[in-house]
């Protein structure tokens, strides 16, 4: 019973490390995403939290993804009197998004799930190694 735990703790980690990669992907897909009319407000980052879940039946603690919210803070200005969204001064205002701190995030979530991934690799040849040695 001990492998099929590892295997659900590993499997709700990598659903987890899922939804937060996707919550990257779009912050990475946004951050150029300004408004479309002056003092309109651009994308704001994305942020996706963790929680604790007890499933009652196993008695398994795992974690799975909560709730997805958005970043507070100010929103850079670019000078660019052009665009649309350009305030009376000639101001654009852009999204939150630092890219650097996406891909950290990318990196981080990227070598979470693959830890996870080896883990749930591990405990299936474990299984697999049991098995044959039931059948010999």
């Amino acid at each position: 019973m001990d492998l099929d735990r590892a295997l659900t703790i590993s499997a709700a980690g990598m659903t987890a490390q899922s939804s937060r990669l996707r919550v990257v992907a779009e912050n990475l897909a946004n951050q150029d995403a300004t408004g479309t009319a002056p003092g309109a407000e651009p994308y704001r980052r994305k942020t996706v939290t963790f929680e604790r879940h007890l499933d009652r039946a196993t008695q398994i603690e795992t974690v799975r993804p909560g709730r997805v919210s958005t970043a507070p803070g100010e929103f850079p200005e670019r000078y660019e009197p052009s665009h649309p969204a350009a305030n009376e001064r000639g101001y654009v205002r852009t999204p939150n998004v630092d890219s650097l701190i996406e891909v950290m995030d990318m990196r981080e979530a990227q070598r979470s799930y693959s830890a996870n991934l080896s883990v749930l690799e591990t405990t299936r040849s474990m299984l697999q190694r049991a098995i044959d040695s039931l059948r010999a």
